[in-house]
């Protein structure tokens, strides 16, 4: 058994539970590293980052580097003489930082990897359509995403799933997988696996507002994982009347708006919005206006008219 000396790397919510997971279960987390903290809201006051924040409640020290080759880093990082580093949901490493530690570097991914590597795999999983994704623990290596899988697990993806219901889920599969990780490398018997890049492999590069832009013109199935995939972050839009809107829920229809063309809508005014696309009309369900808050489409639509 292997006397395991842990430096974790981690800044969103999405990498608390995995930490939160080691130190519950008494693993010798030496050191915390995350982003620097960033001024927020209107008051602009300094904000950590919800590792930093679980890290200094557990009185784990924690740095916060700006610069990740830099000279001092790196021989802080090297004082702490950790034999194992966790990477949950931080920024690229270089070289120097990932391959220190003898035992070496692994990190958790939000997919079955080869499938989707790159930075927002839960949402291209939606977005594409996909049934099934999961979470993977591999070693780093040069390429991004490349490196040998040790622990995979399964996570079905069910029709009416947001990005926000799925990152919950994996969130939780993601901690216990790091865990089981975690106590297999101690107990020295875990697998290495090669990534299996024989098939056709599709990648989740990051998202941009511009690439939030709903097409009307794509089938009704495809705008609706579309929009599912970027709710609630960082939404859908479309412009309605000149107005920009973010689209969080629709609901599929089984009728196309009559005689429309992909991205005119119908409604009553009251009740219901809507929006053809290339195939059958969607009914939006939630919707946010510029300028103002999100909205069921009734409480929308009965302070304004369309």
């Amino acid at each position: 058994m292997t006397d395991l000396r842990i430096i974790y790397m981690g800044t969103p919510e999405f990498a608390v539970p995995s930490l939160q997971k080691l130190v519950e279960n008494g693993f010798n987390v030496v050191a915390v590293i995350t982003a620097p903290d960033k001024p927020k809201g209107r008051g602009q006051k300094l904000a950590t980052s919800p590792v930093k924040g679980y890290a200094v409640s557990q009185n784990i020290p924690v740095l916060q580097p700006t610069n990740l080759k830099s000279p001092e880093f790196i021989e802080e990082l090297r004082s702490y003489k950790a034999n194992l580093q966790i990477v949950v949901a931080f920024r690229m490493l270089p070289e120097v930082v990932w391959d220190m530690p003898e035992i070496g570097t692994f990190n958790l991914h939000a997919s079955l990897l080869p499938q989707y590597r790159g930075a927002a795999p839960i949402n291209w999983a939606i977005i594409n359509g996909e049934k099934e994704t999961g979470v993977t623990t591999f070693f780093l290596k040069h390429e991004i995403d490349t490196g040998n899988i040790i622990f995979q697990e399964k996570e079905p993806i069910e029709e009416d799933d947001n990005v926000g219901d799925l990152y919950e889920r994996l969130m939780a599969k993601g901690a216990n997988l790091v865990l089981k990780t975690v106590k297999a490398i101690q107990q020295g018997d875990y697998p290495q696996l090669p990534q299996d890049e024989s098939g056709e492999i599709k990648h989740a590069p990051k998202i941009f507002k511009e690439t939030c832009e709903i097409d009307w013109k794509k089938s009704s199935e495809e705008v609706y994982n579309f929009i599912r995939g970027l709710s609630p972050y960082p939404a859908a839009w479309t412009t309605i009347n000149g107005v920009q809107f973010k689209i969080y829920d629709t609901e599929k229809l089984d009728f196309a708006v009559a005689g429309e063309n992909p991205g005119d809508y119908s409604t009553d005014n009251k009740t219901y919005l809507h929006i053809q696309t290339g195939g059958k009309a969607l009914a939006i369900k939630e919707l946010q206006m510029q300028g103002k808050k999100r909205m069921k489409i009734e409480d929308f639509l009965r302070g304004n008219s369309l």
